[in-house]
């Protein structure tokens, strides 16, 4: 059986893009993780999600930027995705990662181009979520976000947490004390069992605390799962509390449970999608393969079917 582990070492494989797109069944899987290539082919798949009652957020795939040109692009590409929200008056926020700014080259670099998405969105009345990566950039993630924090208001910028790592308990009740918006997701990168947690009770146990301390903060918060349990585990704490389905939202993937989606919006519950695109979609794609590592043999059937 392909491992969990090994499709995260194979989202780390770029170059295996060009083969594996030669099969057009792959090709084909991919748009149900990716909404195009581009801003212009994304906005009407966001206008199908607010039409359910969903909210979205842009997401633009690159990562681990290695040169300050490419960094300043990125910022160019999420300065149009704003003006692109504001001028379609689609309902998103976006979702920016810190190596795509250059964190990989200088953290004051990375923090600049942050900032100047932040500053963007604020004067638009919009909101930017710092994505959360791989646990050897942690630290300088909540370092630049505790930057831009001090600088705007709760309602401009937010960050992401994974509870498969075993400090995110304490990271939250920390971040909680500026106050801070926190996405909590489980997280998607291979990670050694001294950082995070190796088995999946571990993790959704992690999940399920974090989750009732952000939701007892009386902060909005994102919650960000697929998995039912978690999702009950959710609706639980919040209705023994008392707390209303307007303090909070879910949030899950595009492409990903979208009966799901519908229902909890239909049910009067906040959602929002997030929805990514790009031309660097390969290493996104390996990792929502990994996350339910069963899945590689239905792809690879498919693929030598030619």
């Amino acid at each position: 059986m392909v491992t969990r582990s090994a499709l995260i070492w194979l989202s780390g494989q770029e170059g295996l893009k060009d083969f594996a797109t030669r099969f057009s069944f792959f090709k084909k899987l991919t748009t149900r993780f990716v909404a195009g290539e581009t801003i212009d082919e994304v906005i009407p798949y966001i206008r199908e999600i607010n039409a359910e009652n969903c909210t979205a957020s842009f997401d633009h795939l690159n990562e681990s930027v290695d040169n300050a040109d490419e960094a300043n692009k990125e910022v160019e590409e999420y300065l149009r995705i704003l003006q692109q929200i504001e001028a379609t008056r689609i309902r998103s926020n976006v979702s920016i990662k810190l190596t795509q700014f250059g964190l990989g080259l200088d953290q004051e670099l990375a923090y600049q181009n942050a900032r100047r998405v932040v500053v963007d969105a604020q004067q638009r009345g919009n909101f930017v979520r710092v994505d959360m990566e791989g646990s050897n950039v942690t630290q300088a993630t909540i370092d630049i976000f505790k930057r831009l924090r001090s600088e705007f208001d709760l309602n401009d910028v937010g960050i992401v947490l994974q509870s498969y790592l075993r400090r995110t308990y304490a990271d939250a009740q920390e971040l909680l004390k500026l106050p801070a918006r926190i996405r909590i997701c489980k997280g998607a990168y291979s990670e050694p069992p001294e950082v995070a947690f190796p088995d999946k009770k571990d993790v959704d146990d992690n999940y399920v605390k974090v989750m009732q301390l952000l939701l007892s903060s009386g902060v909005y918060h994102g919650i960000a799962t697929h998995d039912p349990k978690m999702i009950d585990a959710t609706i639980d704490f919040a209705t023994r509390e008392g707390i209303g389905k307007e303090k909070f939202e879910f949030q899950m993937l595009y492409g990903i449970r979208r009966d799901l989606q519908r229902q909890l919006a239909r049910d009067g519950y906040n959602m929002r999608v997030y929805v990514p695109y790009g031309k660097h979609w390969y290493p996104y794609f390996m990792r929502r393969l990994a996350e339910r590592p069963a899945n590689i043999w239905f792809v690879m059937k498919n693929i030598f079917k030619g």
